[in-house]
């Protein structure tokens, strides 16, 4: 009888520790991400944009990216949209990073110093997120930005609150290069 009784406790522990945990623990899904788009407003208020577009998502068709020539010593708010377009209506995954703004972090690597991005906003916890910034130019030629958005990054790994994506960890969802020439 004690064997049984040890047996049928032993038995409780082990379907006690399958159970799925609870729902309110977030399991990043990859959601499907076809536009990336960068609008960018100058001081004078003219307006210029970056767009990625991969529809058919990985694999099939090449992505298209547009960029436009950017006016060099200028000053530019930025703006990201991601969103998911092979859905009808199209879903802005854009809100559900700013939710789960603690999770997400946009990095900027320009190819050479024609180009600076700065954070202008946070995750509510001071650590930066990257759908609103400024960007800056100068000098001339072309440049290439890297814009790249991390799930789950180590906010607190050196360097990863100034932008530095060396020592971020966590997944990419989306990573894109626009090349442009600034004049």
């Amino acid at each position: 009888m004690k064997k049984l009784l040890l047996m049928m406790a032993l038995m409780a522990l082990v379907f006690t520790a399958c159970e799925p945990e609870d729902d309110h623990d977030h399991d990043h899904e990859g959601e499907l991400i076809t536009t990336l788009v960068m609008s960018l407003t100058a001081e004078d208020n003219s307006t210029y944009e970056f767009r990625f577009e991969d529809l058919d998502g990985e694999g099939g068709n090449e992505p298209t990216i547009t960029t436009q020539d950017l006016p060099s010593g200028t000053t530019f708010s930025a703006a990201i949209s991601v969103l998911n377009e092979s859905e009808e209506p199209v879903e802005d995954i854009t809100q559900e990073i700013e939710a789960e703004a603690a999770e997400h972090q946009f990095f900027f690597a320009a190819s050479n110093n024609n180009v600076s991005v700065t954070y202008n906003d946070d995750d509510g916890a001071g650590n930066p997120l990257g759908l609103s910034s400024t960007l800056t130019t100068s000098g001339t030629g072309s440049t290439s930005l890297t814009v790249t958005l991390r799930h789950e990054p180590d906010k607190s790994a050196m360097g990863v609150s100034s932008g530095d994506i060396t020592n971020a960890g966590g997944e990419t969802d989306i990573e894109v290069t626009f090349d442009f020439n600034v004049q």
